[in-house]
C-alpha cells in the first residue's frame, strides 16, 4: 500500500513537494523528493522532532534525506538538525544555510547559548533544549547568492540567500514547477504577525520579500515559516505592512 502525504500528517503542496505543520509553535518543515535524493527544509524544534521528520521523510520519499536546508537560525527550525547530520545520525545529510549561519552554531559561541535560552523561554524543556544546542551541526555549505541542487530525475531546486530580514541569515528554497513552490522561512508568517526579534534587520526585510516574489513570481505557492500556504498577493501585502511598520520607504 502506498503511503500518502496525508497519511503521515503532511500536506501535499505540489508533485513531490510537501510540508508539515509541526505542533506547539506551528513551525513548517518541508520535503522535496527527487530520484535517489531528497531535500528537507528545516528540521524541527528538538532532536526528537527531527528524528520523527527524518523517519516520515524516508517513508514518503522511499529513500533517505540527502540534503537539509535551514532557512534561518532559530531553535524551532534548527534544533532537530542533528537527527539528519549529527554524530548520532544514521545517515548524514549535507547541510545548507545562508552565508554566516555556521558562525551562529559555533561550539562555545554565544549563538548556541542564545538559541538554548530562547528555546527554554518559549517553553521547550530545559534538558531537551540543552541536548539540541550541544548537538547543533555545522552548516558546511553556506549559500552566497544562489546555489542549485540536483535531486535527480530532472528535479532541480534553487537555494537563495535572500536576507537579511527576519534574521541576519535568511535562506529561501525555490522548487520550480507548475506551480512553483517557495519555502520562505519566517520571512513570511501567516498564522500571526511576523516576529522581529533582536537579530532581525527590519530596514531590509521588505526588500527580502521583494526577492522572494522575484524568485517565485505571481503564480507560485509560498510556504511560510508558520501558518498556511499563501499566494503572491499575501506576500506583497505583508511586505507593504512590514515597510509601514518599520518606516521603510518604498
Amino acid at each position: 500500500m502506498t503511503v500518502t502525504w496525508e497519511d503521515l500528517g503532511w500536506e501535499r503542496v505540489a508533485a513531490g513537494v510537501g510540508r508539515r505543520r509541526l505542533p506547539v509553535w506551528d513551525c513548517t518543515a518541508g520535503l522535496v523528493v527527487g530520484v535517489g535524493a531528497a531535500l528537507m527544509v528545516d528540521a524541527g524544534s528538538s532532536l526528537g522532532e527531527g528524528a520523527r521528520l527524518r523517519s516520515e521523510a524516508r517513508e514518503l520519499a522511499g529513500h533517505r534525506v540527502t540534503h537539509l536546508a535551514l532557512t534561518h537560525p532559530h531553535f524551532d527550525h534548527v534544533f532537530g538538525a542533528a537527527a539528519f547530520a549529527g554524530a548520532a545520525a544514521e545517515e548524514v545529510a549535507e547541510v545548507y544555510g545562508a552565508a554566516g549561519m555556521d558562525a551562529v552554531f559555533a561550539r562555545g559561541g554565544q549563538g548556541r547559548e542564545a538559541l538554548r535560552s530562547d528555546a527554554v523561554a518559549e517553553g521547550l524543556d530545559a534538558r531537551r533544549a540543552q541536548e539540541a544546542a550541544d548537538a547543533l551541526v555545522r552548516v558546511r555549505h553556506e549559500v552566497r547568492g544562489e546555489w542549485t541542487l540536483d535531486l535527480g530525475g530532472g528535479r532541480r531546486v534553487l537555494l537563495a540567500d535572500v536576507g537579511p530580514g527576519h534574521t541576519g541569515h535568511d535562506l529561501a528554497v525555490l522548487v520550480p514547477g507548475d506551480p512553483a513552490v517557495v519555502f520562505c522561512g519566517d520571512l513570511v508568517e501567516e498564522s500571526g504577525e511576523p516576529q522581529a526579534g533582536p537579530d532581525a534587520v527590519p530596514a531590509r526585510w521588505p526588500a527580502a520579500l521583494d526577492r522572494l516574489l522575484d524568485l517565485g513570481g505571481e503564480d507560485a505557492l509560498y510556504v511560510p515559516g508558520h501558518g498556511a500556504v499563501v499566494d503572491a498577493a499575501f506576500v506583497r501585502a505583508q511586505r507593504d505592512a512590514l515597510a509601514a511598520r518599520f518606516g521603510v520607504p518604498r
